[in-house]
């Protein structure tokens, strides 16, 4: 499952980059750095330009190439939250703690606005986003949030969309109603991926790409990390490997199941036609146990997502398995033509809730659960505040407890995919 590979997989977003994707080197011989990041995903590219913008001395390591895995394959939604929603993060927290997650999860949406044009590259940012109800006895659950996030969190930027409303919104006939968050956005992740690699290069971070970590150990007041080719020695490592984490720590990879996800994109549509779909141009995610997740591309392509494989795997044939989801949503794209389909791992703890900690000078990020555009950014800030002498964030997210999944390697993805039948069963009845 865990491949690592020279090129990027043949998604939408891959296969419409706008130039060549740029390449960096694989590390050779002894390298010495203050930190060491292991993951060229979100986690560690946001952690990475924090960090060299800071004055600190810091070298991202990939297995592959820079957002190689679910960075550079996601659905593009920046949606402020967690896969979890608010109530776990309460329970472990509190009321004052939790508010303090949820404003610097305020923060990374606004950052996430701002970064591109800080630092001169573009993500094809489109601000809206719409969480929507399938089901009537749902439409509690939007309403509950709406009250919350008024009441609870300070938040006022959520508006409830009535069913003789929607049609506005969202040209299908499967939703009760729908809370847009004017906060929200979608984005090329890719894009995203991308640019923040250039700007930690031109602060002075390192990257090396196809430079798999074999193992790490303490050394003297840091620590050495030996791939096939090399070796870093480091004063701080921060491993931001998320799904791909595997042997590399088993202790924090027990805490996470792989899970499948896959999505397809669609031929270009007519503009009009396009725009017909969603006239306001929101991303969309239902609230059911297993969402579908849909927003347009600039080129007027349905992106569309919906389905996952709690035992790891992806379906053969993605365009097949995810085509009956699409044209349940939109019966007008019945037989529409889908130009590009692919899937990969995401990384679910037992709660969905976010694993960021650290160990002394060890620190990690992952747990985000299919819900990582902007959660993968607000913890980011909280581990590179920590390693600069500020641990006030960091402390929030280590009161969350996230156990190891029961049954070992063989039994856990088998257990978790049982639970999860029940809850797929829910969303049908």
């Amino acid at each position: 499952m865990f491949k690592q590979s020279a090129q990027h997989i043949a998604t939408y977003y891959a296969q419409t980059y706008p130039a060549s994707i740029p390449l960096h080197p694989t590390l050779q011989g002894r390298h010495d750095t203050e930190v060491l990041i292991i993951g060229a995903g979100f986690s560690g590219l946001h952690t990475a330009l924090r960090l060299t913008q800071a004055g600190k001395r810091v070298t991202l390591l990939e297995a592959s190439r820079v957002a190689w895995a679910a960075s550079g394959r996601n659905g593009g939604q920046a949606l402020l939250g967690w896969s979890c929603d608010m109530p776990p993060l309460e329970k472990a927290l509190g009321p004052e703690r939790s508010q303090r997650l949820w404003a610097s999860m305020c923060w990374a949406a606004e950052e996430m606005r701002e970064l591109p044009q800080r630092h001169g590259f573009d993500i094809d940012y489109r601000p809206g986003s719409l969480w929507t109800a399938v089901m009537p006895r749902r439409v509690k659950m939007l309403e509950q949030a709406l009250h919350d996030a008024e009441h609870k969190w300070g938040y006022d930027a959520l508006r409830l969309i009535g069913r003789d409303e929607l049609p506005q919104w969202i040209d299908s006939p499967r939703y009760q109603a729908a809370l847009y968050d004017a906060n929200g956005a979608h984005l090329n992740p890719l894009k995203l991926a991308q640019g923040l690699a250039s700007a930690i290069e031109a602060a002075g971070g390192c990257i090396f790409e196809q430079s798999q970590v074999l193992a790490y150990a303490p050394s003297g007041n840091g620590y050495v990390a030996r791939t096939a080719c090399g070796e870093v020695r480091c004063d701080v490592l921060v491993l931001a490997c998320n799904a791909y984490i595997d042997r590399l720590d088993r202790k924090l990879s027990r805490r996470l199941l792989p899970v499948g996800s896959y999505q397809v994109a669609t031929a270009p549509l007519d503009a009009e036609f396009a725009q017909s779909l969603l006239p306001r141009n929101s991303c969309v995610i239902d609230n059911q146990f297993v969402p579908d997740y849909f927003r347009l591309t600039p080129d007027h392509r349905l992106l569309f997502g919906g389905g996952c494989t709690y035992l790891g795997g992806i379906p053969r044939n993605v365009a097949s398995a995810t085509r009956p989801y699409l044209e349940r949503v939109f019966p007008q794209l019945a037989g529409v033509a889908i130009d590009y389909a692919w899937g990969g791992h995401i990384d679910c703890s037992m709660q969905r809730t976010p694993d960021v900690g650290h160990e002394g000078q060890r620190y990690w990020l992952q747990g985000f659960s299919g819900h990582g555009v902007l959660p993968t950014l607000a913890a980011a800030r909280a581990v590179s505040d920590a390693i600069m002498g500020d641990e006030d964030l960091l402390s929030l997210y280590q009161g969350i407890d996230n156990g190891r999944f029961p049954g070992g390697d063989l039994l856990a993805a088998p257990l978790e995919a049982a639970a999860k039948a029940w809850y797929r069963m829910r969303d049908r009845v």
